[in-house]
């Protein structure tokens, strides 16, 4: 898609963003050489580092897109810019964590750093500049906001929050009238760090938080926006940051500069591995559909890039024909899991684990009506490690958790069924 820059319409400390000649609904995202630190007090000037910010941000929106999240970006159009929808955006910075670092310590002290939350923190700070809204003066930009009704309170960021009350309520603050709004923009905030958190995980770092931002487009849809690269988020490589940090912990420039390389490319193999489940059966009277209720009650669908596979052939009588089979299937997807549904004695499942590397999981069918046949899924020869699980829909959850560690959709939509029943030993 081709498109030129028509004038300048805002620009900030790290980017720029430009109307094009196209169409009024759309902007170009340009990123800067600059990296401030401290609301400004700390700026330096780093050569490239546009490029590998701008590559950063399109590598996760690119992942962020193939997980069917609405995000603004559209593509990446040259080594500083990315095309993205306009949008008028929301005032708010959204954090999300993982774990305690930066400002939760400062209003949290007696918490460690790196406290680990199981159910994700989310925190909203207002937007401001210049210690100022609208025509209020404050004692410290970008305050910590909590919503009590129809009022908004405002804290200060970086202090104790059980030795402060709030030093401001808006009874006027963007999104008022729209909870539904601001739940839905959290609701994005928490899958898209799951998302991330996934990524990160598979390359064997931590993503502890992140800040992100909202507008909505012409059309008035809410999307993710702005950008999401080294500045926006602290992920930790044995321990040691290697995100904005290192910067804010006064790290010579080449090494900051060396990080952000790295982020670029490690962000550039982010995306969503092709596999597979096997549902096998041993016989078409062996009924399919409480593992098909499952999968849709899960909500996972083709766009995971989760093929559900059905195969029907029985150990028995055609072993050879189905080790051919099983052979065939875990070649042309190895990342694979095998749900055996069998009724009478089910054989199938201890056999065909002897035959692949891919995990298989054996479900009974007839388990209700003759319990004893669970014995020939359960006392498994040596060296066939087939695992027993009675309910269709726990079989399909395993199979899922197990596709999950490598695959970041799929881990965000089960992990965010997990969040919502998780609790915290700190109460904020």
């Amino acid at each position: 898609m081709g498109v030129s820059v028509k004038e300048l319409i805002a620009e900030g400390k790290t980017k720029k963003i430009w109307s094009v000649h196209e169409s009024e609904s759309d902007v170009i995202v340009e990123s800067k050489d600059d990296l401030t630190a401290g609301d400004g007090a700390k700026h330096h000037v780093i050569a490239g580092k546009a490029r590998l910010s701008n590559r950063t941000t399109s590598n996760v929106f690119r992942l962020l897109q193939s997980c069917g999240l609405p995000v603004a970006f559209k593509q990446e159009i040259s080594e500083t810019g990315f095309l993205a929808e306009r949008c008028a955006m929301i005032p708010y910075e959204v954090v999300v964590r993982r774990e305690a670092h930066g400002s939760f310590l400062k209003r949290y002290p007696g918490v460690k750093r790196g406290h680990f939350f199981p159910r994700l923190i989310v925190e909203f700070f207002l937007k401001t500049s210049g210690k100022k809204w609208k025509d209020v003066m404050l004692p410290k930009d970008d305050p910590l906001i909590r919503f009590d009704g129809n009022c908004a309170l405002l804290y200060l960021p970086d202090h104790p929050i059980y030795q402060q009350n709030p030093f401001l309520t808006l009874k006027d603050f963007p999104l008022r009238d729209s909870e539904s709004d601001r739940k839905k923009i959290g609701s994005i905030a928490v899958k898209t760090f799951l998302i991330l958190e996934k990524a990160w995980q598979i390359r064997g770092m931590r993503l502890v938080d992140f800040k992100v931002e909202f507008g909505k487009n012409t059309n008035a849809k809410m999307r993710l926006a702005d950008v999401i690269d080294n500045d926006s988020w602290r992920v930790l490589e044995n321990g040691n940051y290697i995100d904005k940090q290192v910067y804010r912990d006064g790290a010579d420039i080449n090494t900051v500069s060396e990080k952000y390389r790295l982020v670029a490319d490690l962000t550039g193999s982010f995306g969503l591995p092709r596999q597979q489940i096997i549902l096998w059966r041993a016989s078409t009277h062996d009924d399919l559909y409480p593992f098909a209720d499952a999968i849709a009650a899960y909500g996972v669908d083709e766009d995971c890039q989760v093929k559900f596979s059905t195969y029907t052939c029985s150990l028995h009588k055609e072993p050879v024909l189905a080790c051919q089979e099983i052979w065939k299937l875990t070649q042309e997807i190895p990342d694979s899991v095998v749900i055996v549904y069998a009724g009478r004695s089910n054989g199938a499942g201890p056999t065909l684990s002897a035959q692949v590397t891919v995990p298989v999981i054996t479900v009974p069918a007839n388990f209700k009506d003759f319990p004893d046949d669970v014995w020939s899924s359960l006392r498994t020869p040596s060296e066939a490690p087939a695992a027993t699980i009675l309910d269709p829909k726990n079989a399909v959850l395993s199979a899922l958790q197990i596709l999950a560690i490598r695959n970041p959709r799929l881990y965000a939509e089960l992990r965010v069924r997990q969040e919502r029943r998780l609790s915290n030993i700190i109460n904020i």
